[in-house]
């Protein structure tokens, strides 16, 4: 998830069960500090084979996976023609995938999202991946309605590949969901509650997970206050006082402020 995924958050998530995470949204070509620490899994986005192969060489050692996102339904994604705004183009996404193949020994995998071109991608990607990632939305659709489960199960048949499904994943359907994909992953319903993956976990006492957690983490890590105080925002979902909250914290200017609202 683009911006949320910052260190400190992946760390609350794996600490609560997550069984891999990964980073928002990279372009190989950006010259922005990166904290990979953790190891996680790096999440690229691109038009085009450029720089692919030197990044991966600069940082193939501190990722756990590598995927190449083709779901993002994004406005900026729209303007700059990556994400699932890529997906007509097959020729350069199997150079793509080429590059990643060959630039690592670790696992690669692909996002997709339900699209006219999804199975001539999923036949690139048996070529070079380890599994897909399926959100079975369509571009048009972006997070509205709901995903279409039923879509994503006709794809699974279709494919010798290992198949994530993404899409609306929470406490509620998980049980049924994880018996009939491969692998699943949780996205929005995660966002603001990293302590839904000890709610999950068979291996894991369920843990509340509070925003003083993810603050002492975030100042551990260096993080810029912007980055603070989106999460801040985060943590009230579901709080009773949430809305009051983010009524004070747009007008926070430092992270005394954020501490008084949050009473920590």
């Amino acid at each position: 998830m683009a911006e949320i995924n910052d260190i400190a958050f992946r760390e609350l998530c794996k600490k609560t069960g997550a069984s891999l995470c990964y980073t928002g949204m990279i372009n190989p070509l950006t010259q922005q500090k990166l904290q990979l620490e953790d190891k996680p899994a790096i999440q690229l986005f691109c038009t085009s084979e450029s720089g692919i192969a030197e990044f991966m060489k600069k940082y193939d050692k501190t990722a756990r996976l590598w995927d190449f996102n083709l779901g993002c339904p994004a406005k900026n994604a729209r303007k700059l023609g990556f994400g699932s705004f890529m997906c007509h183009n097959l020729q350069e996404i199997d150079k793509i995938l080429k590059v990643i193949r060959e630039s690592t020994d670790k696992p690669v995998t692909v996002k997709l999202r339900k699209s006219r071109n999804i199975n001539k991608i999923i036949k690139i990607a048996e070529k070079y991946c380890d599994a897909i990632c399926i959100h079975p939305r369509t571009q048009e659709q972006g997070y509205s309605g709901k995903a279409d489960v039923e879509y994503a199960l006709k794809l699974k048949k279709r494919t010798k590949l290992p198949v994530i499904y993404s899409g609306d994943v929470d406490e509620n359907n998980f049980k049924k969901l994880e018996k009939k994909f491969d692998f699943l992953m949780i996205g929005r319903a995660a966002v603001g509650n990293p302590g839904i993956f000890s709610r999950l976990s068979i291996n894991k006492q369920s843990e509340r997970i509070s925003f003083k957690d993810y603050l002492e983490l975030a100042i551990k890590h260096k993080l810029y206050f912007s980055q603070i105080k989106l999460q801040a925002m985060n943590f009230t979902k579901g709080l009773k006082t949430g809305k009051e909250m983010r009524r004070k914290l747009i007008l926070a200017k430092t992270t005394r402020e954020i501490r008084e609202i949050y009473s920590i």
